[in-house]
């Protein structure tokens, strides 16, 4: 009986040796700017956009 209860001691404490030294990975990343010029694309197609809604609903203005 004493086997077996320093065997389950045993493997208790090997257990919580092996759980405590898991290897910690820190990982930095660094931010990604990105630059992009949208204006001239995004005015043209909300100024047809208007256009259209204009031409479809004379009396909205």
């Amino acid at each position: 009986m004493k086997r077996l209860e320093a065997a389950i001691l045993a493997a208790m404490a090997a257990f919580s040796v092996a759980v405590a030294c898991t290897p910690t990975i820190r990982v930095q990343v660094d931010p990604i700017n990105i630059y992009a010029k949208l204006d001239a694309d995004v005015r043209i197609r909300l100024d047809q956009e208007v256009r259209d809604l204009i031409a479809q609903n004379p009396d909205l203005f």
